[in-house]
């Protein structure tokens, strides 16, 4: 067997893996459009109906609301927390660096579910219930650790001598952070919002564990709607969430790559 012949064979290999792995996506897609009541090929006719009935449903449209306000103050949080402790960690020396940074990064190597579990047990012995603000921060622990990997990247290559030639022209610290290390930094800051609302908006793990009662992400919501039944409104709502995370994050790189050659 030839060297052609090999790849040809690892690329007819690696075709079938993603077909493997989009081709039940694409379904979803497909069935969402399917005029039919009954999510079956061969499909009847196309319909936006199903789409037409998400937006008249209360709960799905409270999930959504849920959803995007807990990614956007996830996002926010994440990305404020994740600029601070990178400046911390690439330029200043302390004790317990090594420490800290192991601590941040920690939740990435640990799965999700046990640190769901973890967390619960945790709020559970302070006897703390469940609500949003305990939502909220599960998701920021789990998602600070993409901002500070991506911020700290942009941050090394960031040269000091900017900094140092504000401050030695009268700027203090504050001024030159402002005019000078967050220009410079923001297309990754801008990055790493968008990982961590996207992960957000998609988690349902961790969200099993910490949402309060009466309170759904779409997520949740269509874990829910499986446990009753299957309704096509399941494919409507997947086909939705299919895009928005698909095109959130192509826009959020779009839009970095545009910041990062304006500073160039």
């Amino acid at each position: 067997m030839n060297i052609f012949s090999s790849w040809s064979l690892i690329r007819a290999f690696t075709v079938l893996v993603y077909l493997f792995m989009f081709l039940p996506v694409a379904v979803v897609i497909l069935l969402a459009f399917n005029a039919n009541q009954f999510g079956s090929f061969p499909m009847e006719g196309v319909s936006f109906r199903w789409f037409i009935e998400l937006w008249h449903n209360d709960a799905i449209v409270r999930a959504f609301k849920t959803s995007m306000l807990l990614g956007a103050l996830t996002a926010v949080i994440s990305a404020t927390l994740g600029v601070l402790a990178s400046l911390a960690l690439v330029r200043y020396d302390f004790r317990a660096k090594s420490l800290i940074t192991t601590a941040l990064i920690a939740p990435i190597l640990v799965p999700e579910v046990v640190l769901a579990v973890a967390l619960l047990l945790f709020l559970r012995w302070l006897e703390m219930p469940k609500s949003f603000p305990l939502l909220l921060l599960g998701h920021v622990i789990f998602t600070l650790p993409f901002v500070v990997l991506i911020v700290q990247a942009r941050l090394v290559a960031v040269r000091r001598e900017f900094e140092e030639a504000a401050l030695s022209l009268g700027a203090n610290a504050f001024h030159t952070f402002r005019e000078v290390t967050l220009p410079l930094i923001m297309p990754a800051v801008f990055a790493g919002i968008i990982f961590a609302f996207t992960i957000s908006f998609d988690d349902v793990t961790g969200t099993l564990f910490w949402k309060p009662g009466g309170v759904e992400t779409v997520p949740t919501q269509i874990f829910a709607m499986l446990r009753n039944s299957i309704s096509p409104e399941i494919n409507a709502l997947g086909a939705v969430m299919v895009v928005i995370t698909v095109a959130v994050p192509l826009l959020g790189v779009a839009i970095a790559r545009r910041m990062a050659a304006a500073l160039r």
